[in-house]
């Protein structure tokens, strides 16, 4: 690993190495290397095919060959093996063709191959030693086409689909639906067919298909009803993938992950490629923050601490999917230089009562608690769905500062040391409350209701020892800091969709209004001493910090089916967004409290955005298409207000910014299995609204807060290149520029460090990244995720010039086992190694986490026990650069090392997965600091 950075006192970082220039002179290298293999490989076959030779003649070349019940795929692979031709064919073309039985008999080549690709539309030709099966020249075969639906019309994913001829009941072609419950076979010859479709807890469906003159069948919607019959014994053998690549987003499927039952959202979100989360509950994507969450595509409405607390109550078993995308298309917001990371939530579509209750117990060094109760009700048109969850824990950190003070000259004026015990406890709620009705057979009308709530009671008194440039004590200060804060968010969506048709054509709309209120109560009580013990002072400030934030959201979706899978959807949104920040400050002296007008304010804040989106989407033969561009309209306004000390003043801004996005994909095979995805897009951050609020906040008598009304949207561009082999294997080389750049800035005044967000310049991040999912043995799943990347920052900082880079590795791993008889285990980590972040440079960090859990009560009850961070190795460590005549160090040590005990129990019929919404108000929400 490699840093570079100016630093302002001793050489703290290793001297710069060309971290970057190194990798791309590797990867040229690389490239020289294949390029010349490629020449080499295809000079020879080309003078292998131009070399002329004595060749066999299929025509009478003799072989012994027999069948009986094979596909064409098998066949053809037999026969090469007693013939000594090299056979060349699309197993696409192959694939799934049945044939009749053969009796063995001595025949020719040729004729064997006859037989074999009789009522097929494929032919062959022998050229040399190879023989081509290839479609027959001028034939067009019968496709057919359609999408199976369940009874509420909503898509069966890999329902199995096959044709077969009503003469000799011999299944032609047979397929498996797509996630939209679509499917296409084809078929060479007319006549009368019988089409049969099946899926998992759904009864089966015969359908006669009769083939004439039109060559191109569109079906109807093919309904499948629900089962009624109950089976003693199933025996799944195949899953769905757990990481799946897609052309614009990575996907991890929960159900398959061996001990999603019992754990939580957060859990599962941590063991997701390429995403960290800290001991602050802090998410991060490929080593960005900034990444948008959402929930069915819906807003969260929460940050930090309050995020975490929300994730953790949702049981993973509610969770049908995890969508990572680091650069998503035109239809999501532009909101959030990292991407966005959509988590989708399952509903029941079985009829009658269903849900799950969870509870769990976890000891760190104090105890925490979590309970979670979900609830489904399907009767007729109406669903009914209800979830709560309530969470209590007690955190404490120990945070350690150190501050070195110069002169001009680099001598040493004075030094701080700060030891602080943050203890804090928490309680949160959360409910959300929802119906869906489906007015008819394609229009569906709904509503959620969602409620969180979270109470705050912290202490962390200090000690703090201020020294003279000779080492000696000054003085000491004892902080008896103290607080109680608590948030409510409350939001409504009101939404619609409509099918037109089977294409899949359709219309969505969604309203939102979302409530944040928020207070806060703090005292902060300084008492100074001198080194003999002796009191010199006493002071105490009280503060009283009231928030409100009114979220207004409305947007719609249309969607265009095109021929050949594709599509086009376009989408206009709009929002506005009304804040209020007070900060109430008071000098208490003998029991009488005195407002300071220096530290109060107040800040109104006004912001309205109008959006709209165009996306172009077509699968070609052999490649994928997908091009978007996103408009975005942005009128601001804030309003300072005015007191004793501080003049009232004001500001507007109006920006409009074009966001494209584009994906190309090549399939470098016919099957499908490799591919080659290159795609970008733009990105926008704008600051969150309480980093607009320019009063100072107190977090002690020498460290403050401070907004920035000032601060400017940053743009990122995004650029990847990457190679996917199946859903086993995945490579990527990225390269991200920010401008604009909003970041952490520390300044100081006298020995106080104010802490804030500027626009400091720009940052660059580039490198490569690997995925393996792999199952070694039917019992053992691995998901590894490797990165290594370097970041540099770039511009001026105060009086400084900030430029400081460095090269780091991330790593994750999640080792999945099935034990046997109900019993699974589970063991995942990661680590990050030191990397730069602005003006901080971070020091490695990781943890090792492991869990065991068991099935019970006929499978429907889960009992897990899991630990986090097992070694006690998380911790956040570093240093804070570029700060004229000063250098910093922190220290923090959490309480991360934590043991849960949890019980969960499904009742009621199976989950199924429904429908996902999306709804208009995630990236406002998003915005919302807790």
């Amino acid at each position: 690993m490699t840093f570079s950075a100016k630093l302002q006192h001793r050489a703290i970082l290793l001297s710069k190495r060309a971290g970057g220039p190194a990798l791309i002179n590797t990867l040229l290298q690389v490239m020289r290397i294949s390029l010349l293999c490629y020449i080499i490989l295809f000079s020879t076959a080309g003078l292998l095919l131009a070399a002329p030779v004595k060749a066999q003649n299929a025509g009478t070349e003799r072989v012994s060959f027999g069948i009986s019940g094979q596909g064409l795929e098998s066949a053809l692979q037999l026969l090469q093996k007693q013939t000594p031709y090299v056979y060349y064919y699309r197993k696409a073309d192959v694939k799934n063709i049945e044939v009749a039985a053969m009796p063995e008999k001595d025949r020719s080549v040729a004729e064997t191959l006859s037989l074999l690709l009789q009522n097929t539309f494929l032919t062959f030709r022998q050229v040399g030693e190879t023989i081509f099966i290839e479609r027959a020249a001028g034939q067009v075969p019968y496709e057919i086409s359609g999408r199976v639906v369940d009874p509420h019309h909503e898509p069966i994913p890999f329902a199995t689909v096959t044709i077969s001829r009503t003469t000799d009941n011999k299944a032609a072609q047979v397929s498996q639906t797509d996630t939209g419950g679509r499917f296409k076979l084809e078929v060479t010859d007319p006549g009368s067919y019988l089409l049969r479709i099946t899926a998992v807890g759904m009864d089966s469906l015969s359908v006669a298909v009769e083939l004439a003159g039109n060559r191109i069948v569109s079906l109807p919607d093919l309904v499948l009803a629900e089962t009624t019959k109950s089976l003693k014994e199933v025996s799944v053998t195949a899953k769905k993938p757990a990481i799946e690549e897609k052309i614009d987003r990575t996907i991890v499927n929960v159900n398959s992950m061996i001990s999603s039952t019992g754990s939580n959202a957060l859990d599962v979100l941590s063991q997701s490629p390429g995403v960290l989360v800290d001991g602050n509950g802090n998410i991060s994507f490929k080593g960005k923050p900034g990444v948008l969450v959402l929930i069915d595509g819906k807003p969260t409405y929460l940050s930090g601490d309050a995020l975490t607390a929300y994730l953790k109550s949702l049981p993973a078993s509610s969770l049908d999917q995890i969508e990572l995308m680091d650069n998503p298309p035109a239809k999501y917001d532009a909101e959030g230089n990292a991407g966005v990371i959509n988590i989708k939530t399952k509903k029941s579509r079985s009829a009658g009562l269903n849900g799950q209750v969870s509870a769990s117990y976890g000891q760190a060094t104090y105890g925490q608690t979590s309970e979670n109760l979900a609830l489904n009700y399907h009767e007729g048109k109406v669903n009914l769905f209800a979830n709560a969850g309530y969470g209590a824990n007690e955190n404490y950190r120990i945070l350690d500062l150190g501050r070195d003070y110069f002169d001009a000259a680099g001598n040493l004026l004075s030094l701080f040391r700060q030891t602080q015990v943050i203890r804090s406890q928490t309680n949160n709620s959360n409910i959300k409350l929802g119906m869906d009705y489906a007015a008819s057979a394609r229009t569906t009308w709904g509503f959620v209701l969602t409620n969180v709530h979270s109470s705050t009671t912290q202490s962390n008194p200090s000690t703090d020892n201020l020294f003279n440039g000779s080492g000696a004590l000054d003085s000491t200060i004892i902080a008896e800091n103290s607080g109680k804060s608590y948030f409510t968010n409350t939001g409504l969506n009101v939404n619609y969709s409509h099918r037109f048709d089977s294409t899949g054509k359709a219309l969505t709309f969604d309203l939102d209004y979302i409530r944040y209120h928020a207070n806060s109560d703090q005292s902060f009580l300084n008492t100074t001493y001198l080194p003999g013990g002796v009191q010199t002072s006493n002071q105490l400030l009280t503060d009283n910090l009231p928030v409100g934030i009114h979220i207004y959201s409305a947007k719609t979706d249309f969607t265009q089916p095109l021929a050949n899978k594709g599509k086009i959807e376009a989408g206009l949104k709009s929002s506005y967004v009304s804040t209020g920040n007070a900060a109430n400050y008071f000098d208490v002296a003998g029991g009488v409290s005195t407002p300071d007008e220096n530290f109060s304010n107040n800040f109104l804040y006004k912001e309205n955005i109008n959006a709209a989106y165009l996306n172009y989407d077509q699968p070609f033969r052999h490649f994928e298409l997908e091009a978007g561009l996103r408009a975005e309209n942005t009128n601001a306004f804030g309003h300072q207000l005015g007191n004793t000390t501080h003049a009232d003043s004001s500001f507007e801004r109006h920006y409009t910014n074009l966001f494209p996005t584009a994906f190309f994909a090549y399939h470098l095979d016919s099957a499908g299995v490799q591919q080659l995805v290159l795609s970008y897009g733009r990105r926008i951050n704008r600051p969150y609204y309480q980093a607009l609020n320019p009063f100072i906040l107190l977090s002690d008598k020498f460290t403050y807060s401070e907004g920035n009304p000032y601060l400017q949207p940053q743009f990122a561009d995004n650029y990847k290149l990457a190679y996917n082999f199946k859903s086993l294997l995945s490579f990527a080389v990225f390269y991200n520029h920010i401008s604009n750049l909003q970041n952490e800035v520390i300044r100081t005044e006298g020995n106080i460090f104010i802490d804030g967000t500027g626009n400091i310049g720009t940052a660059d991040f580039e490198g490569i990244s690997a995925t393996l999912s792999w199952s070694p043995t039917r019992w053992w799943d691995l998901n590894i995720y490797g990165q290594i990347g370097h970041n540099s920052f770039k511009g001026q900082l105060f009086d400084t010039y900030l430029n400081q880079s460095s090269t780091s590795e991330q790593f994750n791993m999640t080792s999945q086992f099935g034990l046997g008889n109900g019993w699974s285990a589970e063991l995942s980590g990661y680590y990050v190694t030191r990397f730069a972040n602005g003006q901080s440079v971070i020091n490695p960090f990781g943890q090792l986490n492991g869990g065991l859990q068991k099935k019970i009560l006929h499978d429907k009850g889960t009992l897990r026990l899991s630990g986090r961070d097992l070694l006690h190795t998380y911790v956040a460590d570093g240093i804070t650069n570029f700060i004229p005549n000063t250098t910093a160090t922190f220290r923090n040590r959490f309480n991360s090392q934590v043991f849960t005990l949890g019980f969960s129990y499904s009742f009621g019929a199976a989950h199924n997965t429904d429908k996902k919404r999306e709804t208009g108000a995630a990236s406002e929400a998003g915005r919302i600091e807790n």
